[in-house]
């Protein structure tokens, strides 16, 4: 059974595998496991292997590579051997190899690549990381309305070779205006002499450069697209953002967004290949700045020193309810960045989210209130009970509508909501359990 069949395993090589074996599998594995058997080596070795396949499957191996990958094998080769895997590449991802190496390193390529490579990576390195300008390819097909079925179909022959897909092509006016797109089961099946005017889709669903990347990625979910044209003001097809382009740009967002979440700061390489200082970096600050919002906990346990002194029993149900105010802003955070990066909700939506939301918490409030409510007389009396009671209500009321607000504020300010999640609304809500905790159990007490 050939290594490629979808249904097999993907068994790599071992290390002192024969080169017999070695051969079988480069011949027979799918581009994509080839990528990952190279990935698994040692950089030098799989830079020495690389460069021993065959000059047309080389660029299609290294381009299924992670980036990481890209930029260390790209700094062990010569860099005419670099060019001539860059040439072959598509144009998007050889960009962004292009954007990963050092300024010397892009001067020394440049130097080996003809005009018109050079030409296409310096106009699409030009723009916003994570825009649709950074995302689309100039590989793409292009028809004439006023070209017949057959006309087309003999020019998308000519044209295959240098694009990405011809499974939809682009119809452009004199100016390079986009004013159509047809799909090419559509041409296939039209009559011999059908007009591409006539058989074309008309004001296809496009983007501008700067649109975000996640934009561009609900935008091909959303109409089942193959590929998204990028047009400037003027409506002048730039380029096109396919799908698996779009894909990769939505994980790499999502994963962006799981890091801010857990308050660590943004980083591109994966977890096995980034160093410990990165990590380290990454992760330290917002730490080091969560350790002065804790102390406002802190200070409010030292503020009611009395009243613990007199009620030992409510330090064993602190953790407990602190934690389910924390954990209760969390669910509520984490729901509303979800439903604000999918498009569910919108700025115009807070105030009637905020009372839904109101009636939800007070509703899990009582529910664990009254849990609670029997371990509170069996640790301290009916008079602990009731305020652990009262105070596990407020609190995860409390904690609920600050992790439901803070995305909106966020937002509102232009800033992501994905950071309002996880710690940083644990934080706020502990402080302020905690003030609520001991100012009931102070006013309920001393009565």
């Amino acid at each position: 059974m050939p290594l490629s069949s979808p249904h097999a395993p993907r068994i790599y090589p071992e290390t002192d595998a024969s080169a017999q074996e070695i051969a079988a599998f480069v011949e027979f594995a799918h581009v994509v496991d080839v990528a990952g058997w190279l990935e698994q080596l040692s950089r030098p070795d799989a830079s020495q292997r690389l460069l021993a396949l065959q000059r047309a499957q080389r660029a299609k191996v290294f381009g299924n590579m992670s980036l990481d990958a890209q930029v260390d094998l790209a700094r062990l080769m010569t860099m005419p051997d670099l060019a001539g895997i860059v040439t072959q590449m598509d144009a998007d991802d050889r960009v962004d190899l292009f954007n990963r190496l050092t300024p010397e390193e892009q001067q020394q390529l440049m130097g080996q690549l003809a005009r018109e490579d050079r030409d296409d990576i310096r106009q699409l390195s030009a723009h916003d990381e994570g825009s649709a300008g950074a995302l689309m390819t100039s590989d793409y097909a292009v028809l004439g309305s006023d070209m017949t079925a057959v006309e087309a179909i003999s020019e998308l022959k000519r044209q295959a070779p240098e694009t990405e897909t011809i499974y939809r092509s682009y119809i452009l006016d004199e100016q390079r205006r986009l004013i159509g797109s047809i799909q090419l089961h559509r041409l296939v099946l039209a009559a011999d002499t059908a007009l591409i005017g006539d058989l074309m889709e008309a004001n296809p669903v496009s983007v501008p450069l700067e649109a975000d990347r996640e934009e561009v990625a609900h935008l091909i979910a959303r109409y089942d697209l193959f590929a998204l044209p990028v047009v400037d003001a003027q409506g002048v097809l730039l380029g096109i953002v396919t799908h698996d382009d779009a894909s990769d740009a939505l994980q790499a967002e999502m994963t962006e967004d799981f890091q801010k979440i857990s308050t660590v700061l943004p980083f591109s390489q994966s977890m096995r290949d980034a160093s410990i200082r990165v990590l380290y970096s990454r992760r330290i600050v917002w730490l080091a700045l969560l350790v002065f919002g804790n102390l406002f906990s802190g200070a409010g346990i030292a503020y009611f020193e009395e009243t613990i002194l007199a009620y030992v029993s409510l330090v064993f149900f602190l953790p407990l309810l602190i934690d389910s105010s924390g954990n209760a802003g969390a669910q509520s955070a984490t729901l509303m960045v979800r439903a604000l990066a999918t498009g569910d909700v919108a700025m115009r939506d807070w105030r009637d989210l905020i009372g839904r939301e109101l009636l939800i918490a007070a509703a899990l409030g009582a529910t664990m209130a009254l849990v609670v409510f029997p371990i509170g007389i069996w640790r301290g009396g009916a008079d602990v009970a009731l305020v652990v009671g009262l105070t596990m209500v407020l609190v995860v009321i409390i904690g609920s509508l600050v992790g439901m607000s803070l995305p909106f504020l966020l937002s509102r300010l232009k800033l992501d909501p994905a950071t309002a999640s996880g710690p940083l609304v644990t934080t706020i809500s502990d402080a302020v359990g905690v003030m609520i905790y001991f100012s009931i159990a102070t006013m309920v007490l001393s009565l």
